[in-house]
């Protein structure tokens, strides 16, 4: 890496990292107690360093991957399951989306990582069994991201870890700003079913990171909604970008006018990297950086895109996976270090893809619209 931009990394990330009392010595190590106040309003207080931490979404599960702890985790719920080492982790996940309170209790956790999507009644209840649970807020930006890596390194013991994880998403982050500066903005669009990424949602701000123009936001959808067949027409993507969990265009009108679908601009990419607020969005934003921008993006990638993160447990995997399925000609655009992935689950979408799924499941069909 270029001493330029590696003084730039180190200094964004020390400029990002929030200092809270107790939480981070000056050598980068945690100590403890650490209190934090969480979206509920609770102040949450670890006393020592956890040795048992249960994650109740896939999302917090693969950031404790990232961070080098995945052997203080304990319990994961079933959509970890594409995380090397996952399987032999106690699954606490209840019938449908639900959490298996009892399971969850059974474990005898230091500590309990909720995502915003876990209801808060779910959370009181565990904490009325005597757990200590920090529940997060939702994730609406990668800054959001990074925050959230930081918050689970302070309150697990490793906080070097995810300062180290901090430092290589901004590693990346810098390639694909360097490369999409100044570029044009291809038209693009999210779309799993029906539904599509606006205004104040993290995979909008990869859209726009990547360099690309999300017409979800530019025609006032915020959050996730439905997008009717008019924005379609009247916005004409140049690219449509799906997730492999439903890899298809909707098979209409609309759709087929476009010019994403007429010139076969069809991204897509693995919902283990787009759809959970974890480190590895930074795989996704990449994936579309180098598809919208592909000589640009080139250029601007010094360092080998296979090569796993310093630092990491992702490091020392020796599996790669693809993350994206097909770019237009149909060839993978970039290969990336992770576990290999066999699980499902996506996040944000909300209560009404939760009627939507049930809606899906009715027709037979398999997907998935926000993170469980």
């Amino acid at each position: 890496m270029d001493r330029t931009v590696l003084v730039a990394v180190v200094v964004l990330t020390a400029a990002f990292v929030p200092a809270v009392a107790g939480a981070q010595t000056a050598d980068g190590d945690c100590s403890f107690p650490v209190e934090r106040t969480d979206v509920t309003g609770t102040e949450v207080r670890v006393t020592e360093e956890p040795t048992r931490v249960v994650t109740l979404n896939p999302s917090a599960a693969q950031t404790m991957w990232e961070i080098g702890a995945r052997e203080k985790v304990v319990g994961v719920t079933k959509h970890a399951s594409n995380l090397d080492g996952a399987a032999a982790k106690t699954n606490i996940s209840g019938a449908g989306q639900t959490i298996n309170n009892e399971e969850v209790v059974g474990l005898e956790p230091d500590l309990v990582l909720a995502p915003n999507t876990v209801t808060n009644d779910t959370v009181e209840k565990l904490r009325d069994s005597g757990l200590t649970v920090y529940r997060f807020r939702e994730a609406e930006s990668i800054d959001d991201i990074k925050r959230k890596t930081v918050i689970i390194g302070e309150l697990t013991g490793e906080c070097a870890g995810a300062a180290e994880t901090v430092e290589w998403m901004e590693s990346r982050l810098a390639t694909v700003d360097q490369a999409v500066e100044g570029a044009q903005q291809p038209d693009a669009i999210y779309v799993f079913y029906s539904y599509t990424s606006g205004q104040n949602t993290f995979i909008h701000t990869l859209i726009e990171r990547a360099g690309g123009d999300n017409i979800a936001a530019d025609a006032g959808i915020k959050g996730y909604k439905p997008v009717n067949q008019e924005v379609i027409v009247n916005r004409n993507p140049e690219w449509i970008l799906l997730n492999d969990d439903w890899d298809e265009v909707p098979n209409n009108a609309a759709y087929n006018s476009t010019t994403a679908v007429r010139e076969d601009n069809v991204l897509v990419i693995n919902k283990n990297h787009l759809n959970r607020p974890g480190p590895r969005v930074v795989y996704a934003l990449t994936t579309m950086a180098e598809t919208f921008h592909p000589e640009a993006y080139a250029a601007a990638n010094t360092t080998d895109t296979t090569a796993a993160s310093s630092g990491t447990d992702t490091a020392v995997e020796t599996a790669t996976e693809t993350a994206t399925g097909t770019a237009g000609d149909g060839q993978s655009t970039m290969s990336t270090p992770a576990e290999q992935t066999t699980g499902g689950g996506s996040p944000g979408f909300g209560a009404v893809v939760a009627l939507l799924a049930l809606v899906v499941l009715t027709a037979g069909a398999v997907g998935a619209g926000r993170e469980r």
